[in-house]
């Protein structure tokens, strides 16, 4: 970034390794002590994934409204990759009133004590509803991949979605095989999924969950 005369050393100007280390502590004594969620401190309405609070939810998103929670619970897995395994799974749809829903996925290793063995993955992105009616989900990877899903309300409480395009970055992990996705509110108001991907042409499964709403 450059200013006016188009040279960047003139909004940064060197320092010495002391002057730095000083001039960082010093600024530190303003921060130091907070961490996120930094909660109503931009004039936007904070994220909730409780339909009593904040916001009201967007009319375009009703069809989608089960979802909005914290849900938690356990799954398993058995992957081209890691081989077959238990995990926790903690998954979060959330709102801020404007025409899309947050996601947010995190999965941990279960080993055979039933204790976490460590973080497997993380997913973030937004549901929406376009004009065909169609669930579009933009899906991220913490390994290194982005996913685009379009998918179809089943009924007022499942949802299936499957893969249209993906993309991995240069340092990502293997892409991932074409996939479907299926969402859906149990008998028991759990919240139940299954995610398929392509094994050499036919799909099988590859993770499948039951999750607790904790929140909302």
């Amino acid at each position: 970034m450059a200013d006016e005369t188009g040279h960047p050393e003139n909004l940064s100007p060197r320092l010495d390794g002391n002057e730095a280390v000083n001039l960082a502590a010093e600024q530190s004594q303003k921060t130091a002590h907070r961490n996120i969620p930094l909660s109503g401190e931009i004039p936007l309405p904070d994220d909730t994934a409780n339909l009593r609070q904040g916001p009201s939810l967007h009319d375009g998103l009703l069809a989608l409204l089960p979802l909005v929670g914290v849900w938690r619970g356990e799954g398993q897995a058995d992957t081209v990759e890691d081989g077959e395994y238990a995990f926790g799974q903690q998954l979060t749809f959330a709102h801020d009133g404007e025409n899309y829903l947050t996601y947010e996925s995190r999965v941990w290793r279960i080993n055979e004590s039933g204790e976490s063995a460590g973080a497997v993955s993380r997913e973030c992105g937004f549901w929406r509803i376009n004009d065909k009616d169609e669930i579009e989900m933009i899906c991220c990877h913490s390994s290194g991949a982005v996913e685009i899903f379009y998918g179809d309300l089943l009924n007022e409480r499942a949802w299936q979605l499957e893969t249209a395009q993906s993309l991995a970055t240069a340092t990502g992990s293997v892409m991932l095989g074409a996939g479907k996705r299926l969402y859906g509110l149990m008998p028991n108001n759990d919240l139940g999924w299954v995610e398929e991907r392509a094994v050499n042409g036919e799909l099988k499964p590859r993770m499948s969950a039951q999750l607790k709403r904790v929140a909302g």
